[in-house]
């Protein structure tokens, strides 16, 4: 009966292996299927490196949108690494076990609250703050969406840093102190080394959740299919392109924002792909 019963449990997560795969495989060829012949069509270079977005007018180029793209992540990288990081130490190494029973949950409710709702807040909070700070500008663009992004991807960055830095043995933090190094010495040369690859892990899943946002930052990026030329200017990230136009678009123009959706794929794969052999480098 024992084995039976074994024996069923691997064909029921044999199963849902399975079915995961070939979720992941479906989404991949419906993409790619659709999205490939019509680059094709308009010419890869053309697609990628256009600087004009007109579909009306037959123009797809969408060199704008992965520039706001890479702008808009980089930003919220810059804001969200460093904080997120010093957060998970404190939570790790400093943090009172009264404190922490509160903070530990308002993180983890931060990764619960829904897009919409951190839009929302960038629009009533964030966008008149920088007009204040800028006047003459809307405030809507790079900048707001770089700070509410560092913002979504804080709880993403701290759990996963924390838990590796908590999964690192006692003995090397001690060791370091009884070396002679003080205590933060001992957590940044020390720990956070042993550490570094869930902290790496943290951060890209960061960067994945930043370059994938989709409604918050049309909330509050300005929406300008055009190239930057600041910080303070409007942009169009390669998600916020699709979902304003694939409610309208059909034919060609519906083929090239799936394109599009390619296009923002390969760079989530690439980023992987990066992280993956990095840290086998540093494994080796």
């Amino acid at each position: 009966m024992n084995k039976l019963s074994e024996l069923l449990m691997k064909i029921v997560f044999l199963v849902c292996a399975c079915i995961s795969i070939a979720a992941v495989v479906l989404i991949c060829l419906f993409m790619f299927a659709n999205g490939i012949p019509a680059m094709q069509e308009i010419g890869f270079v053309k697609f990628l490196f256009g600087t004009v977005w007109k579909p009306g007018q037959n123009i797809y180029g969408i060199g704008p949108m992965i520039i706001g793209s890479i702008y808009v992540t980089a930003g919220a990288m810059a804001i969200g690494v460093p904080i997120g990081l010093l957060t998970a130490v404190f939570l790790a190494k400093y943090c009172p076990k009264r404190l922490y029973r509160i903070m530990k949950p308002m993180v983890n409710l931060m990764a619960g609250i829904p897009s919409i709702i951190y839009g929302f807040f960038g629009l009533v909070v964030i966008i008149p703050a920088i007009q204040n700070m800028f006047e003459g500008t809307s405030g809507k663009g790079i900048f707001a969406a770089s700070i509410l992004l560092g913002m979504m991807i804080l709880p993403t960055v701290i759990n996963t840093a924390e838990s590796s830095i908590r999964a690192v043995p006692e003995n090397y933090f001690e060791g370091a102190l009884a070396l002679g190094a003080t205590k933060e010495r001992s957590i940044f040369k020390t720990v956070i080394p042993a550490a570094k690859s869930g902290v790496l892990s943290g951060i890209i899943l960061g960067m994945g959740r930043a370059i994938g946002e989709t409604m918050a930052v049309v909330m509050v990026a300005g929406n300008q299919p055009v190239i930057p030329d600041s910080i303070l200017s409007g942009t169009r990230t390669l998600t916020s392109n699709i979902v304003l136009e694939m409610a309208y678009a059909t034919g060609l123009h519906r083929s090239l924002l799936i394109a599009t959706a390619v296009v923002l794929f390969v760079f989530v794969l690439i980023i992987n792909v990066c992280f993956s052999i990095l840290n086998k480098n540093r494994e080796a």
